[in-house]
């Protein structure tokens, strides 16, 4: 093992670690940072994501040895109260479900955001397209990132981007629709079901 210098969220550690390991473990373990998540191991789903110098990259496969004289930004560093654009779009638009992804989500987004200001659907698409989303919400989080790009503290206004509660051309509102159906011998129900997944795969 060997003593690597880091720049994370704004403070210098030192970290005594095998040159292999991966950034994502020197969060987590060495440092505490826990709200950036472990999932695939791959670099395959996003969940892991951070900023390295301002790019979004998977730190389950990023070594130490690249972050050393880099500045690292996790989940915990975008902004100490929540405040960043991106993050309240998130709450407004209600993106999460289980939540288990969305740090990754928010991280890939922001560097999106901090790249394009005012980016198309496609640009959002092609940006989020390696982050995976389980529960589907990926219509949610189109919007919120159109929201965000809206809203001061961050990303300029205007661009002729539409209201955070209208859903871009060729998408379905968010919520899901209801349909009653009958049940033999009980009552009148209804039975949610999920709209169709579009837009980012």
């Amino acid at each position: 093992m060997a003593p690597y210098r880091i720049s994370v969220n704004g403070t210098e550690h030192v970290v005594d670690v095998l040159p292999d390991t991966p950034l994502l473990w020197v969060l987590r373990d060495s440092l505490g940072l826990t709200g950036t998540k472990y999932a695939c191991g791959m670099a395959l789903c996003g969940a892991c994501t951070v900023h390295l110098d301002g790019a979004a990259v998977r730190s389950c496969v990023t070594p130490i040895t690249e972050a050393t004289g880099k500045i690292v930004i996790t989940i915990e560093g975008l902004a100490a109260d929540s405040g960043h654009p991106v993050q309240k779009a998130w709450i407004a638009e209600e993106v999460a479900q289980c939540g288990y992804c969305q740090s990754g989500q928010i991280m890939s987004a922001a560097a999106l955001l901090a790249k394009k200001p005012d980016p198309s659907d496609a640009d959002i698409d092609a940006a989020m397209a390696g982050n995976i989303c389980r529960c589907g919400t990926y219509q949610r989080i189109r919007r919120a990132i159109h929201h965000a790009a809206r809203m001061p503290g961050g990303t300029p206004l205007g661009g002729g981007l539409r209201p955070p509660s209208e859903p871009p051309p060729g998408m379905a509102p968010a919520k899901p629709a209801l349909e009653p159906v009958t049940y033999p011998g009980g009552p009148l129900e209804q039975v949610v079901k999920v709209p169709e997944r579009r837009g980012i795969q």
